[in-house]
């Protein structure tokens, strides 16, 4: 454990990447195998489930420091974090227990079946036994994330560093379905579980954000333009009569989507493609809102599959008939995807369509018409790139429409967490409904640090009410919001959605007599 907080706290203080590298490299060095089976298993997401509930461990904590809960939620709302807050608040530790990193973890999921009183007494044994940065560790192991600014892509490279094998192979053989108690480390890193792992995918090719002129991408005849849709994109694989769908968040969401399965079954041969699962009835898109309703459903009951089908816009193929076809230009894939639909037909799968046009002229119209069948916009895809791991700046662009706008005022404030757990950075914002206020969105970003910090002062001297970390302020502040898209909704206050809200600037010539009404907001949707 002591060595897993040193490189915690090694991260933590820097905010460059090679330290960052180097870290882990020193880390993966010396650590135990199964402790860097467990390390790259938390930075992937592949944390065991909660086996303490949040409140016991307040309790617990407010039990041995005596401390009021008035005071303990004052501390709380001050430092943003459980975890961290219950590290700074607990007495200095009696005694010293060191165990690697994948022990405690072990004891930690064997903890789950216990009762109450035997959850006390080991955690409480754990928190006398460890120093301050130890404890905090602990108590995210517990329930906690390690959102510590590592990103895949840096944990591949530290790998690679130590490893010698390429960034692409480890990328592939640590994403997808394993343990740490099914895979020794050099097995992880070799790939060996790759080849019997029908389900294993590739890592997405990802676009950047079109920022420069469309002139500047040279000519046109060298680009395939498609419609960017705004659904959960998905890689589909079928190997040896198995079906397995994942999501760019890398999560295994095959029963999530039957329709799909039963209609790739059907198809010849094996491959793997990539594409847009989407909400769609009587042959036309739906919002995300729709699509949400079949998310995250452990059982998907007839009567939802009537209400809201699914669909596949499938525009990419990464391999067929078990041949690696990421190092093939696009134009070669796409002919490649072209016959496997002439061999196969299904509705519930559809090619993505390509946008003939002559010059870049004729695409900004397209563009701006693309919202009122619910696309998002155009992706433009040079047509000999290769199917990069990643993000590769000149390849792959999305070019989304304009965002759309309203002008709210704040009427809630709430303190961020970590480092920015001083200022009140989460926001929520309403609209004018009758002689009333009613929310519409909570946004976060799109502020300067300068900007936050004039916002914190303000409001604490506005507040008006206070809960925990939240702060009700008087109705002054006015924002104008962009989101991506609106839909009518039952479970809001106000009626509606906003899909992405962020704040796009602080509207200092403006009051709270100026922002938009529920009605204004309404009648986005008849022209979104």
């Amino acid at each position: 454990m002591k060595d897993f907080s040193n490189l915690i706290s090694a991260i933590e203080i820097t905010n460059k990447t090679n330290a960052k590298i180097e870290a882990l490299v020193n880390y993966f060095s010396s650590a135990p195998d199964k402790d860097k089976l467990w390390l790259i298993a938390l930075f992937t997401g592949k944390r065991p489930s909660r086996p303490v509930k949040s409140n016991l461990m307040k309790d617990w904590c407010m039990e041995i420091t005596k401390l009021p809960e008035w005071l303990f939620l004052e501390s709380y709302s001050s430092v943003g974090d459980l975890g961290e807050t219950l590290a700074l608040l607990l007495l200095n530790p009696k005694q010293h227990i060191e165990k690697p990193l994948h022990v405690w973890i072990d004891e930690l999921i064997d903890l789950k079946q216990k009762t109450d009183q035997e959850k006390k007494e080991y955690v409480l044994a754990a928190w006398n036994g460890l120093q301050s940065q130890e404890r905090l560790i602990f108590n995210k192991l517990i329930g906690g994330s390690f959102r510590i600014g590592v990103s895949k892509k840096t944990l591949v490279n530290a790998l690679a560093k130590l490893s010698g094998i390429e960034a692409n192979q480890l990328m592939h053989s640590i994403i997808g379905n394993w343990t740490p108690d099914t895979i020794t480390f050099d097995d992880l890193l070799n790939g060996e579980h790759i080849n019997y792992d029908n389900s294993k995918p590739y890592p997405f090719c990802l676009a950047y954000a079109l920022e420069d002129s469309l002139i500047n991408l040279g000519e046109e005849k060298n680009w395939q333009v498609e419609y960017k849709w705004d659904g959960i994109r998905g890689q589909i694989i079928k190997r040896k009569e198995e079906v397995f769908i994942w999501s760019r968040g890398e999560e295994l969401v095959t029963k999530q989507f039957p329709e799909i399965v039963e209609a790739i079954s059907k198809h010849e041969g094996s491959f793997v493609i990539d594409g847009e699962i989407l909400a769609i009835k009587d042959n036309s898109v739906l919002l995300f809102n729709d699509l949400q309703k079949r998310l995250n459903r452990k059982n998907v009951t007839k009567k939802l599959l009537e209400e809201v089908p699914v669909g596949l816009y499938v525009y990419d193929i990464l391999e067929l008939n078990e041949i690696d076809l990421r190092q093939q230009s696009m134009q070669e894939r796409r002919l490649k995807l072209e016959q496997l639909f002439t061999q196969n037909t299904s509705d519930i799968l559809k090619l993505s369509e390509i946008i003939d046009f002559k010059n870049w002229s004729e695409l900004d119209a397209l563009r701006n018409a693309a919202r009122s069948f619910n696309s998002e916009g155009l992706m433009l895809k040079k047509k000999s790139s290769i199917y990069h791991v990643g993000r590769k700046k000149g390849d792959w662009w999305k070019w989304k429409v304009d965002p759309l706008t309203i002008d709210a005022v704040m009427i809630y404030a709430q303190k961020g967490s970590g480092r920015r757990s001083s200022k009140f950075t989460d926001y929520t914002f309403a609209v004018q409904k009758d002689d009333n206020l009613v929310t519409v969105a909570k946004a976060y970003s799109g502020l300067t640090d300068k900007e936050i910090s004039e916002i914190s002062s303000w409001v604490n001297k506005n507040a008006i009410e206070k809960f925990g970390p939240v702060r009700t302020v008087k109705p002054e502040l006015v924002f104008e919001i962009a989101f991506e898209g609106i839909a009518y909704s039952k479970r809001h206050k106000s009626g509606v959605a906003l899909r992405f809200p962020r704040i796009k600037r602080w509207r200092k010539d403006k009051t709270v007599k100026d922002i938009d009404t529920i009605e204004s907001v309404k009648s986005l949707i008849e022209t979104n």
